[in-house]
């Protein structure tokens, strides 16, 4: 081989300082590796622990509820409700109401087409003014006959008329009398018919029947109206009304609590369109009788204040209570189970559930409603509270709240 090819050949060799990089390099990433699990060993033993706990949520409450004898549901119903018709047949001229319309007793609230009655009554109001005449003229008749029969009989006596002529003078008298009596009695006759005719016009006058608000309006203009609704294509009530000074809350009792309850008894109670309120009431009446597919008994209770917002058909829930409750009685109160309150040096806490963390807030005890403690404090009602928190819960302690 000649020394043209020994520079080739030199290139083909290993240089041995590359081989030994890679080596370095891996050692360098292990040792980054393991101290990275390093540390995050030491912040797995050294990391604060979670303390299991038992939770309940802070609740509104209301002291009466401490005097519920029994609860029971029902509805708003209104006493007294009217679906008003006509008791003529016509088609229905004029509405003046509509739905929530507030009506007084004898208003007219709507008219059918009385075009014809009308003319009726005209005619018997005249046929009576007619009577009215015709009387007049029998008693102007009447006094000219008993004059003329005085006259005869001063000349009878003094023998310058017959006998005939007296007695002709006396029947004329009588006739006109009777007279007068008939065209009385046709007077009466004609102001009955006219009373009557009135009467038919009345009855296309539809006038509410109590004070009370418009329900639903089941008739429009140009709707035929009948007594009955048999006709095809009419309508019987044109408006339905109910008296809002008369609701009350029909709630069932199961018909094995009904000792508990009584005539006059206080209520409390709660609509469901209306949570915040709660209203007073007591048992006005109960039923008479067992329902007996539902084994209860229909008890009423009357608001013992009618509030406005309080419709007919409203869900309602009533509390029987033992005895009468004040207005204070009724104020919302937030109460936690008494066992979430704790002592803290010369404070009393609770410690509410926040961002996993056990947060001690101050608090006042109050007045005890049950198993519950009203307190007050910045705790909201549906917060959770740690029952029983031991000395090893303190303010940011972690917590995890542990199934039941």
């Amino acid at each position: 081989m000649n020394d043209a090819s020994r520079p080739d050949l030199a290139r083909l060799s290993i240089d041995r300082a590359l081989l030994a990089r890679p080596r370095r390099r891996r050692r360098w990433t292990w040792a980054v590796i393991g101290l990275l699990l390093a540390v995050a060993a030491a912040w797995w033993w050294t990391r604060p622990r979670s303390v299991p706990v038992q939770t309940v949520s802070a609740v509104t409450t209301y002291p009466s509820q401490q005097y519920v004898l029994l609860n029971a549901t029902g509805y708003v119903v209104p006493q007294r409700k009217a679906a008003i018709a006509s008791k003529a047949t016509g088609r229905l001229e004029w509405l003046g109401v509509a739905e929530g319309s507030r009506v007084k007793a004898g208003e007219v609230i709507a008219r059918l087409d009385n075009r014809d009655v009308v003319a009726q009554a005209q005619s018997a109001s005249a046929n009576a003014n007619a009577a009215r005449a015709r009387l007049a003229q029998a008693e102007a008749d009447a006094r000219d006959a008993a004059r003329q029969l005085r006259r005869d009989q001063e000349l009878f006596e003094k023998g310058f008329v017959s006998m005939a002529a007296l007695d002709s003078a006396k029947a004329r008298a009588e006739r006109t009398a009777a007279g007068v009596g008939d065209a009385r009695a046709m007077i009466a006759a004609a102001e009955a018919t006219a009373r009557n005719a009135q009467i038919g016009v009345d009855y296309t006058l539809i006038r509410a029947p109590f004070d009370g608000i418009v329900l639903s309006k089941s008739a429009n203009v140009g709707d035929m109206i009948t007594p009955f609704s048999n006709a095809s294509e009419s309508k019987g009530a044109v408006v339905t009304i109910a008296d809002m000074s008369s609701l009350e809350v029909e709630a069932d009792v199961s018909e094995s609590s009904v000792a508990k309850v009584r005539v006059g008894q206080p209520c409390e109670i709660t609509l469901d369109a209306l949570p915040d309120a709660r209203f007073l009431g007591h048992i006005s009446r109960m039923v008479p009788t067992v329902d007996r597919a539902k084994a209860t008994v229909m008890t009423k209770v009357k608001f013992e204040a009618i509030d406005p917002r309080v419709l007919p058909e409203m869900s309602a829930k009533v509390a029987f209570l033992s005895r009468e409750v004040t207005p204070a009685e009724q104020q919302p109160l937030t109460a936690v189970n008494s066992d979430a309150i704790v002592a803290r040096g010369e404070r009393s806490v609770v410690f509410v559930v926040r961002n996993e963390q056990a947060v001690e807030v101050p608090v006042k005890a109050g007045i005890k409603v049950g198993d519950l403690t009203s307190i007050t404090g910045e705790v909201k009602s549906g917060e959770r509270v740690v029952i029983k928190p031991g000395d090893g819960i303190a303010n940011g302690t972690p917590v995890k709240v542990a199934s039941k």
